[in-house]
């Protein structure tokens, strides 16, 4: 029987084509990790949140979520991605066997995926809407990279534009699978989109909390003393402060961040994915009383917004354990 092979239709533009450039590249981004206050890799990490840009913009920000990888004992990961080109009222499975990668291909979990598929509550993709996303794709060499030599099967996933109760609902279709000692889970998202290329000028005018967010236009500029890239630091910290768990409960956390959303719409463009994670955290809350650990690691913009000419993409990375 023949392999249905997604190809690595990004590689030589988002990322090098190279497998040796490639692989010393992810290398080099891991071995610039240096946290202060963890010990890595973090012993019971079941998942993480990590950027999708190209590797050059945030690369080394991922980095920090992928090098908090206990890769012990794990054969499956799952990579939840948001969907850029189509629209999917809910979540879609990939019809490929294999999905490729410069530095050595990923064969799917097609049990998996079959069991997922009969729920009926999975689209299909088609070959050419699976290799026009980028948010899936730009994850693989890092999945491969630090499961290298290990033997691991992947059940990428496209989440559409849903509400807070299917994030819910997928997520708990997902807890049992991701509760297993042997599953992994990878969401990725960037966050902030800032500036009038991505329609978004939110801006809070002043560092004092009580600010209330505005809308910069020609006619509106920012404040001299408070530029727009601190404004947009507080914006997406608003958001990994609400995602940090503990405090929070991820059921919680959820509701907070859904709000947070409606009242700012931030550009997080994987809300949704991340929506998934929490309801699925949110469910092994209630039916497995576990107690699951948020902690963000690592914050950075592609460049450093001043006026409303300007634009920036914010990266952010985080890894959990339950």
């Amino acid at each position: 029987m023949s392999t249905k092979v997604r190809a690595a239709s990004h590689a030589g533009s988002w990322y090098t084509d190279s497998e040796t450039q490639l692989n010393e590249q992810l290398s080099d981004f891991l071995s610039r990790v240096n946290p202060t206050d963890d010990t890595y890799p973090i012993k019971g990490c079941k998942a993480v949140i990590a950027p999708h840009a190209g590797y050059s913009y945030s690369g080394p920000a991922a980095a920090w979520a992928y090098k908090a990888i206990d890769t012990d004992a794990i054969k499956r990961v799952f990579i939840l991605g948001p969907s850029h080109h189509i629209y999917l009222d809910g979540c879609a499975l990939s019809n490929c066997d294999t999905y490729e990668t410069p530095i050595g291909n990923l064969p799917l979990d097609l049990d998996t995926v079959q069991e997922l598929r009969a729920t009926g509550d999975f689209e299909s993709l088609t070959q050419r809407s699976d290799e026009d996303e980028h948010s899936l794709e730009m994850h693989l060499p890092y999945v491969r990279k630090i499961f290298e030599g290990k033997d691991i099967k992947i059940v990428p996933i496209m989440v559409g534009a849903i509400n807070k109760a299917s994030e819910a609902r997928y997520g708990a279709l997902l807890a049992p699978y991701l509760a297993r000692e042997d599953t992994f889970c990878v969401v990725s998202s960037d966050f902030c989109h800032w500036g009038t290329r991505f329609s978004y000028t939110y801006y809070y005018p002043d560092a004092s909390p009580s600010a209330g967010g505005i809308k910069l236009s020609r006619a509106t500029s920012p404040s001299s003393t408070y530029p727009i890239y601190e404004s947009i630091t507080r914006l997406d910290h608003e958001a990994m402060k609400i995602l940090t768990v503990p405090p929070s409960s991820a059921a919680d956390a959820h509701a907070k961040f859904t709000n947070y959303l409606a009242e700012t719409r931030n550009t997080i463009c994987g809300r949704h994915p991340i929506g998934v994670l929490f309801g699925a955290l949110s469910k092994l809350e209630e039916a497995e009383n576990t107690t699951p650990t948020v902690k963000w690691v690592r914050y950075e913009q592609s460049s450093h917004c001043h006026t409303i000419k300007d634009s920036s993409v914010s990266y952010a990375s985080a890894w959990i354990r339950f």
